[in-house]
């Protein structure tokens, strides 16, 4: 007897199509397919429905997702799955146990940690704000978790499996490795929750066994504003490139530096002279509307000039391809800046603000799309300051072409 194929499930007639050892495939008049196992226990024959039969191709989500429900469970099968539920059930009779009574059902055997992992990850995203965390916090695991531990049944984990997977990396990358314990953590009492761990868990015991990392006080190294004119003018005799346009921009708008990496023309209006960054690009989650100074401007004309596309990356190194995370740092490393970090100009628009402006610090920081810590006064503080906001990025914009090297402006602002 010819076995089914995937061909034969999605092409097959009405009728009762075998494919053995008690198979079956049933084609409804209406097209329906359903899975049907034939059995003889005591003496009696028995047609189980095993779920209804998988003929269309299922996106790798849907398989990661189909992995984390038990054969017994699934109610959505592939020829594969369905001969492994059938033989699931034939062994279950052979042992002297109902298939149809869920008293006698063995349980499910507990997940692996990936796919514990994945599960945690599916259920948790969907409260995640940030588009940009939901890729890093599995992205994390993938790289350094999945390839060690990720194989091992989720109840095996315990405190000493960790402190061995974190120890290659502990010191080499600690600001990673602290977040994979601490997601690691998430994941296990996740695990429990769903009854593949008998207890919650504790893993503050896998620190004492790792070295202690240094404390590092430091903030992103920022340069001093007042040297900050003659630095740009610097970056400016040089001859341009994509990196130099980038860093330029970056410290004229006072943003975060992968909120430029990523900037769209769509995203730009050059009549309006804003830049509208959408949340999901956004730390807090919130669209940011950026007021351009006419010396931003300026950049985006020229970064025009030799665009590839009318809706692609503003920045890039290929078309299609956003600048590396490093390039604006080599033009510092470059212009003999080693101990300045990009994302310390923002550090340096703030000082500038503070000791040479009148410039109330929640314009400031609303400059910077900064959060407000206070949620009740997030709540009925609906203002962006945007007029005000353009005003002191023009502002900031002369100060860095040297046009004034103090201003104060009327508290009014």
């Amino acid at each position: 007897m010819a076995k089914l194929s995937a061909l034969k499930i999605k092409t097959a007639g009405p009728g009762r199509h075998p494919d053995g050892d008690g198979l079956y495939l049933i084609v409804r008049p209406t097209g329906s397919r359903q899975w049907m196992l034939r059995i003889q226990a005591d003496g009696k024959r028995r047609d189980l429905g095993l779920g209804t039969a998988e003929t269309s191709p299922r996106s790798p989500a849907e398989i990661q997702q189909a992995k984390l429900i038990p054969i017994i469970e699934r109610r959505s099968l592939t020829l594969a799955e369905a001969r492994e539920k059938a033989d699931a059930y034939r062994r279950m009779i052979v042992a002297g146990l109902d298939p149809t009574d869920d008293r006698n059902k063995a349980p499910a055997p507990p997940p692996t940690f990936e796919k514990a992992a994945r599960a945690c990850h599916e259920e948790m995203k969907s409260g995640w704000r940030n588009e940009k965390h939901t890729k890093v916090w599995l992205a994390c695991m993938e790289a350094h978790v999945f390839p060690v531990i990720g194989s091992k049944p989720v109840d095996a984990i315990d405190s000493v499996t960790v402190r061995d997977m974190l120890a290659p990396i502990w010191m080499e990358k600690p600001e990673t490795s602290r977040r994979i314990l601490q997601r690691t953590g998430v994941i296990l009492d996740f695990a429990h929750i769903k009854g593949w761990r008998p207890t919650e868990t504790s893993l503050k015991s896998v620190r004492k066994g790792l070295p202690r990392h240094k404390r590092d006080d430091s903030h992103f190294t920022a340069m001093p504003y007042q040297n900050v004119p003659a630095f740009l003018a610097e970056l400016r005799s040089k001859v341009r490139t994509v990196g130099r346009d980038a860093l330029e921009f970056t410290i004229l708008t006072a943003v975060r530096s992968n909120e430029t990496r990523f900037a769209r023309w769509p995203e730009i209006d050059m009549k309006k002279a804003t830049w509208t960054i959408p949340g999901e690009r956004m730390k807090t989650g919130v669209t940011h509307v950026v007021p351009l100074s006419p010396a931003a401007i300026k950049v985006l004309e020229r970064r025009w000039e030799g665009r590839t596309e009318n809706d692609g990356l503003v920045f890039f190194s290929a078309p299609k391809k956003p600048m590396s995370d490093m390039t604006m740092t080599k033009v510092l490393r470059d212009m003999g800046e080693d101990d300045v970090h990009v994302h310390g100009f923002r550090s340096t628009f703030t000082d500038w603000a503070a000791e040479t402006t009148s410039v109330p610090k929640e314009v400031v920081d609303k400059s910077l799309a900064h959060k407000l810590p206070d949620r009740v006064e997030a709540a009925y503080r609906r203002t962006d300051f945007f007029d005000r906001r353009r005003t002191l990025m023009t502002m900031w914009a002369d100060y860095l072409a040297g046009e004034s090297k103090v201003v104060r402006l009327a508290s009014s602002l």
